[in-house]
């Protein structure tokens, strides 16, 4: 994939032009980390799992750098009422899994979860192929800059609680950072961030950039909080 800017030839394309300043270690990030380095979870070396992409969306907010989640609705049979990235499985007509497809896939799923205006995102990175076992979904980490800003909302109620914005410094801030617990024992790190918990792979991927552009802060491990934390 090129780094020039927007749509060329019908191809969506990669740029890291005109990124403020603070976007450059994550940007960075993105071009030097490796799929260990990021999850133990890889995909399948059979080449298994159904293609899909998120969205990792950076904005400018009142309270400095943010990025953009949303909450999964309740009534879903996966991932039940909990917070992620926009996104979700390749389209036929999204193109190739290895080229721009999961470029097209992330920036449509965002635009039908949150209703975001796509024209205002301009793409700069992908991460490594990642992994969820849980619902075979093999997952290309999409990076954007919210160069223009539009009003986000949840478009179906049936798919999405919610869409809300989480500053930067709110997910560095030791005092939400914790560790969850799964009913399996597995343990991951995860952040108490705008009345929700964060946690399994969105968090995942949130402690991994955050570490790798170096704006991680120390924070206590040892912190548990289990996945019925409300209760």
């Amino acid at each position: 994939m090129t780094r020039t800017s927007g749509t060329q030839g019908g191809r969506v394309t990669l740029s890291q032009e005109g990124l403020p300043h603070w976007l450059g270690p994550v940007a960075r990030a993105a071009e030097t980390v490796a799929p260990r380095q990021l999850s133990r979870f890889l995909p399948p070396e059979n080449g298994t799992g159904r293609q899909s992409a998120v969205l990792i969306l950076f904005g400018d907010g009142s309270r400095g750098p943010e990025l953009l989640l949303m909450e999964r609705a309740s009534s879903l049979r996966a991932h039940a009422g909990q917070p992620s990235f926009p996104g979700g499985a390749l389209d036929p007509g999204d193109g190739d899994p290895q080229g721009d497809g999961p470029l097209r896939a992330a920036l449509r799923e965002a635009e039908e979860e949150t209703g975001l205006d796509p024209s205002g995102v301009q793409l700069f990175g992908v991460l490594p192929k990642l992994y969820i076992p849980v619902s075979s979904f093999v997952v290309t980490p999409v990076l954007g800059w919210w160069r223009a800003p539009s009003p986000v909302d949840a478009v179906d109620p049936n798919e999405t609680a919610r869409v809300f914005t989480v500053p930067v410094s709110d997910l560095t801030h030791p005092d939400n950072r914790v560790t969850t617990v799964h009913p399996s024992g597995y343990q991951g790190p995860a952040f108490l961030v705008e009345s929700a918990l964060v946690w399994g792979f969105t968090a995942g991927v949130i402690d991994r950039l955050l570490h790798f552009a170096g704006w991680e802060r120390p924070w206590d491990r040892d912190k548990q909080v289990p996945l019925d934390w409300r209760s």
